[in-house]
């Protein structure tokens, strides 16, 4: 019966618990006391070495901050830190970092509030970032110059890595196969298009249907499809090594990092299956009848031109890596921390929407920086192939192109480049997601999400030590490179 003794008793019961468990007294029960009242009562710590390890890193961290020791971080030992490391911020954006970790409204951070914030607010949030933000894995435009995703610790673990990688591979392979006849014409009028040829999209499509039939508009895309496995695997077990190298185990790395790993990775990756891409390009612009499959064009090639055919157009191909990674990434990016900023309040999950149109635009962004690379690349693979084209460098058929063609012609193509993107990312997507059902890839992250926004801000682990200011960077969405972990450097700089 309510109100009962029974009732009493166990308020008295729970009130003992409670002020054994509140070892401080201040009328909360946070989460070290509640780990050390339950290793007092037999329930046992096996992390509690690493614990109190981490918990020793961040009151170190915090009393670098609190420059005038008082027990507290305000606003302006804030911009004092920053100031020491040469970043200049503005009296809102400190207040901006303090209202991420303040919970009594005072304006100042105190032990309890930094400590609270840090290992509370863990790495299922960071995950939910990395699981719904996938790009190059999930959207494919054809393109094999994207920067690879990371994966988390935990989907490395479990081995989910492996199967979204198949996923992306098959979601891949529908959607070029999909946007096989505009990919097509895009090479057709890379090569064939002129000021004299005045090529366009119905024109080109029309001319391939005479020539071949509705069937010729897929010529190309088997090895297409084909060479899809193989660049992905080479790519990220490259990106991965190159990762280690660059920042050793961390999980994840700066926006500039992952650029540089990326691009390495991706040069890597092409070096080693080029020469399917020019048998792409070749099986693409056949007439019917001229090669009687990849085998044999591949014998055609090398018997009249040579091995070194096999690498014609690699030059303006890995220098295409540099823009079209770049800005692509750096535009996703963007549009990303964006969106994380201003709606991302109790999930980091954008919705399929917003998902679609950041990949759509960061990879119609970085497309167009690196289209003219692109296109001198497909006309040096086509050259050989071409009655009376001369055999031109990169930059001798930049410079014919140039002066025959202008500017513009560095773009032939590109309409059709254009038309397939938003069909190509749509296709991708959707297959990508019922592939992972399939596979039975789920997150746990998404089980276990803890409601922060702030935590989902941070795009890395505050779990995994990151420096004094790094966590307080990303609130502000400020690139810069962290300070090494736990190094006597670190604490000099903003001692």
């Amino acid at each position: 019966m309510r109100g009962g003794p029974g009732e009493a008793e166990r308020r008295q019961r729970w009130g003992r618990l409670f002020e054994e468990l509140d070892s401080n007294k201040d009328g909360r029960v946070d989460i070290r006391e509640l780990r050390q009242g339950l290793a007092r009562l037999g329930g046992g710590d096996p992390d509690r070495g690493a614990q109190q390890e981490r918990e020793q890193r961040l009151l170190l961290l915090f009393h670098s901050l609190d420059r005038n020791q008082d027990g507290q971080i305000d606003v302006s030992e804030i911009q004092q830190s920053f100031r020491a490391l040469g970043i200049s911020i503005s009296l809102e954006q400190a207040e901006k970092i303090l209202h991420s970790m303040d919970r009594d409204g005072t304006m100042t951070i105190d032990w309890q509030e930094w400590r609270d914030h840090f290992l509370l607010h863990s790495l299922e949030n960071v995950e939910d970032v990395l699981y719904f933000w996938k790009h190059s894995t999930v959207l494919d435009i054809g393109e094999c110059l994207t920067v690879p995703d990371e994966f988390s610790e935990q989907e490395k673990l479990t081995g989910m890595w492996w199967k979204q990688l198949v996923a992306g591979a098959v979601a891949g392979a529908v959607s070029r196969t999909g946007t096989a006849p505009l990919d097509r014409l895009k090479v057709f009028m890379q090569v064939h298009a002129s000021k004299t040829n005045r090529l366009n999209i119905l024109g080109g499509l029309w001319s391939m249907i005479q020539e071949g039939g509705v069937r010729s508009l897929w010529r190309g895309n088997g090895i297409n499809v084909l060479k899809i496995a193989p660049e992905s695997a080479i790519k990220f077990m490259a990106y991965e090594q190159i990762k280690r190298a660059i920042r050793g185990q961390q999980e994840t790395l700066h926006v500039q990092e992952r650029f540089v790993a990326g691009s390495l990775a991706g040069a890597t990756a092409q070096t080693i299956i080029y020469p399917m891409e020019v048998l792409k390009t070749r099986l693409t612009l056949r007439r019917t009848g001229q090669y009687k499959g990849l085998l044999d064009c591949a014998w055609q090639i090398l018997e009249r031109e040579g091995p070194r055919a096999f690498y014609r157009g690699y030059l303006p191909n890995v220098l295409g890596i540099i823009p079209y990674a770049g800005i692509d990434l750096a535009v996703y990016e963007t549009l990303k921390n964006q969106w994380l900023q201003q709606y991302s309040y109790d999930s980091a999950d954008p919705g399929i929407l917003v998902l679609l149109a950041c990949g759509t635009i960061s990879s119609t962004c970085g497309q167009i920086a690196s289209y003219p690379l692109a296109l001198v690349r497909t006309r040096m693979q086509a050259q050989a192939s071409i009655e009376g084209a001369p055999q031109l460098s990169m930059l001798g058929l930049l410079r014919h192109i140039l002066s025959q063609e202008g500017v513009r012609g560095l773009y032939r193509g590109i309409a059709p480049n254009f038309m397939k993107v938003i069909p190509a990312v749509s296709i991708s997507y959707v297959v990508y997601e019922n592939m992972k059902q399939a596979l039975g890839v789920t997150s746990s992250c998404l089980r276990h999400r803890i409601q922060c926004p702030q935590a989902v801000l941070d795009p890395r682990s505050p779990a995994l030590d990151w420096q004094i200011l790094d966590p307080l960077l990303q609130v502000l969405d400020l690139q810069a490179q962290p300070l090494d972990s736990g190094s006597q450097e670190t604490s000099a700089t903003v001692s």
